[in-house]
């Protein structure tokens, strides 16, 4: 091994006294043969590129950008795919040619209007000489704007619209060889290359790219497959896939001859300018020298399958793709199937006692009617703040998950229970309820306008979770600006979420009692529920062992009541016996919790786990996650796990996420789940602060908010694919881990 580095160093000696000898006329120095250039693309993104001579070529392993400065943080690089070729010294490496651009994402951390950057690469020429790694220092002037994310998106947008200025043709256009600069290259025998770089500010047309052969009847062209673009509306084509920056991929030929041949291909091509100027259809001729080839009838090269979509991206592509009913159609499935989540069920208890509360005025039709403010609200929030979030790329629910607001909400449900035992009433004051009643007899008791309200506060606090649905539609507006489309679907699902509750509502409306000692008592059962709902909010900001012994104190004193330490009397009904033999259970329940405390456990649903001869030995327990905060943390985790040749799972988790504690409870603790992930590096992401760190990783990842777990490859770059967006069972997430 020693040797082979003594020969390597003596190679580079010899190269580089050689590249002096034959002087610029035969090689050329390595600033015309890789010319490097840096700027800022906006605040928060910088570009690196080389302009690379004919007949040279970059090495991917050895090109760097790393800050000079601590105030700077770089993200992970945006490198493109490259060109595998086998080095003598280096084995099978990735390469270069022509242009290499690499996009970097900035955490400018002190606001900084400039800094600088050490760029390190090594290229080599054909003819067989390599040049000594190189090491350059950039400073980079970044634009005047404020990296920080505004807390009051409605403010951002109205400044938004303030500043905007229409200087639309203060810059002169680029003529079109300039704005898409085209060139074609053979790659191999059998192979060509179409390379386009597109200028900042210009983009090109997917479906516009088209090839044609000149005269030539012994060659042909394959199956050509164009990577796919970004998704975007034109006001001219519709709905159509556009290229910003650089594209390229390859051109398969079918040969019937083995001699070697020149050839002419004409590429046909449009593009369009930012501002809202387009150019008219282009074409350019090349003439390329086929070598000699052994193969006289090569196969059709196979097209490589499509890649596979994550859940989100394929409902993002069907609103792309499907009829606004069908849309609307899946999206009410969407939230049918989301509607028996976890997230939905406190709504259940919360919509009951609101129905309950009226007494015995209630009938059918109000009970109903209440049930729908309470839908119809909450669909609506659900709707305004998710096309919020899709356009600033900020979950709002989470500004809404800060303890104070939790503790205060979860304040309401006790009042609201002492209610329905009887302590007092809640009502609007006499002068309003009378102004009610002069206005509509329907709203006399102002219980419409309350239920709605709480439809809204339930919607933001009660359940801010992100499912695969709807992070599609989210993903979609933010990227499309369609929020007629995308809000429709969301008031779709929302809707469809809480329509078992308009089940519920009607159900209870002619279920109930009408009057007498059974309402009194239903009423109670429903204030022990709120109460239930109250310690669930709690759980979301108290220590686990402090939710405990309040879901102890919850099953034992209702029990009390319902007679559970009272001899049963010789003479007694059914009813009596099934309410005591319930009390009963929950007495027993509940002193279990208070003994599985005392042991040291915290999970009501497993009061006495482990405990096996008087010793507590945890066997259950979930994954043993490593906590990053920042970018520049998942960097380096990445970077270990690259060098130890491991994959890596990344999950978002908060406090508040209720989908994030069921994969914690459930999923991560099976153990055909922990073989899987044997050997992954595990690293986790809490962003139940929303701080600026956590905000910049969500965004970073284009996530509204958690649950969601990421999967890299030992090649850093994040198997987009196999995204998890949501709660998944055991079965559905190790089948997503094999798919890998």
């Amino acid at each position: 091994m020693h040797f082979y580095k003594i020969v390597f160093l003596v190679f580079f000696s010899l190269a580089s006294q050689l590249v002096q000898a034959l002087g610029t006329e035969d090689i050329l120095a390595v600033d015309q043969a890789f010319a490097l250039s840096a700027k800022a693309v906006s605040a928060n993104t910088i570009e690196v590129s080389w302009e690379i001579a004919n007949g040279y070529y970059l090495y991917r392993n050895k090109t760097s950008v790393t800050p000079e400065s601590t105030d700077i943080a770089l993200g992970v690089p945006d490198m493109p795919v490259g060109h595998t070729k086998h080095d003598e010294f280096f084995g099978d490496v990735v390469t270069y040619r022509n242009h290499l651009k690499i996009i970097i994402p900035v955490i400018n951390q002190k606001s900084l209007s400039s800094f600088k950057v050490l760029v390190k690469y090594q290229g080599c020429a054909d003819i067989g000489i390599c040049y000594p790694p190189q090491k350059k220092i950039l400073t980079i002037d970044l634009p005047q704007a404020s990296n920080k994310i505004l807390a009051n998106p409605i403010k951002q947008l109205v400044n938004g619209f303030k500043g905007l200025k229409l200087n639309l043709f203060e810059d002169k256009l680029l003529p079109a060889e300039q704005a898409f600069q085209f060139f074609l290259t053979v790659k191999d025998a059998n192979t060509l290359r179409a390379n386009w770089s597109i200028a900042d500010g210009y983009y090109l047309y997917r479906d516009k790219i088209h090839f044609s052969l000149n005269n030539n009847t012994a060659t042909q062209l394959g199956k050509i497959t164009i990577p796919q673009g970004e998704p975007y509306h034109d006001q001219d084509f519709g709905q159509v896939q556009i290229f910003h920056n650089q594209l390229s991929f390859d051109i398969p030929l079918i040969r019937s001859s083995s001699a070697a041949q020149t050839i002419i291909l004409t590429a046909k091509y449009q593009g369009c300018a930012e501002r809202g100027v387009c150019y008219p259809p282009m074409s350019s001729n090349s003439e390329l020298l086929l070598p000699e080839t052994t193969l006289l009838s090569p196969k059709i090269p196979t097209p490589p399958p499509p890649p596979k979509l994550s859940e989100q991206d394929q409902i993002t592509q069907s609103l792309q793709n499907d009829s606004f009913a069908l849309t609307l159609l899946s999206f009410f499935g969407f939230g049918l199937l989301l509607a028996f989540t976890p997230c939905i069920f406190p709504m259940i208890p919360i919509l009951s006692g609101i129905i309950v509360g009226q007494g015995n005025s209630i009938t059918t039709r109000k009970a109903f009617l209440l049930s729908l403010s309470y839908v119809v609200a909450s669909a609506l929030t659900y709707t305004v703040f998710g096309i919020l979030a899709a356009l600033f790329g900020s979950n709002l629910q989470t500004i809404f998950q800060e303890p104070w607001i939790i503790a205060v909400f979860s304040g309401i449900f006790v009042l609201l229970s002492l209610s329905m035992f009887g302590f007092y009433n809640l009502e609007l004051p006499k002068s309003f309820q009378a102004k009610l009643h002069n206005s509509s007899d329907k709203h006399r008791d102002g219980s419409y306008l309350g239920a709605a309200i709480m439809g809204v506060l339930s919607s933001l606090i009660v359940g801010p979770c992100v499912a695969a649905p709807l992070a599609g539609a989210l993903i979609y507006i933010g990227q499309t600006g369609d929020v007629i489309l995308g809000g429709s679907a969301l008031f779709v699902m929302g809707f469809a979420m809480g329509f078992p509750l308009l089940l519920l509502g009607a159900s209870a409306g002619s279920l109930l009692p009408k009057a007498g000692h059974w309402l009194n008592s239903t009423k109670a059962v429903f204030g022990v529920i709120m109460l239930a709902v109250s310690v669930w909010m709690l759980d979301r900001i108290l220590p686990a062992p402090i939710i405990m012994l309040l879901s102890a104190c919850l099953l034992i004193i209702p029990a009390v009541y319902l007679r559970a330490l009272d001899p049963i009397p010789e003479i007694a009904s059914g009813w009596h016996k099934l309410w005591k033999g319930l009390g009963v259970i929950m007495l027993l329940y509940g002193t279990l919790l208070i003994i599985g405390l005392s042991m040291g456990n915290n999970n009501p649903l497993q009061p006495l786990r482990g405990f096996t001869g008087g010793q507590v030995a945890d066997k259950e327990h979930g994954l043993n996650f490593k906590r990053i905060v920042s970018l520049n943390d998942l960097e380096h985790e990445l970077e270990q796990a690259k060098s130890n040749n491991q994959w890596v799972m990344l999950d978002f988790y908060a406090d508040w996420c209720i989908s994030c504690k069921e994969m914690e409870a459930y999923t991560f603790t099976d153990e055909k789940v922990k073989n899987k992930l044997a050997d992954f590096i595990l690293i986790q992401a809490d962003v139940t602060k929303n701080n600026s760190d956590d905000q910049a990783l969500l965004k970073y990842f284009n996530l509204i908010g958690p649950p969601a777990i990421l999967f890299f490859g030992p090649d850093k770059k994040e198997r987009k694919a196999s995204r998890v967006i949501g709660y998944q069972k055991t079965n559905v997430f190790l089948a997503n881990i094999d798919n890998l």
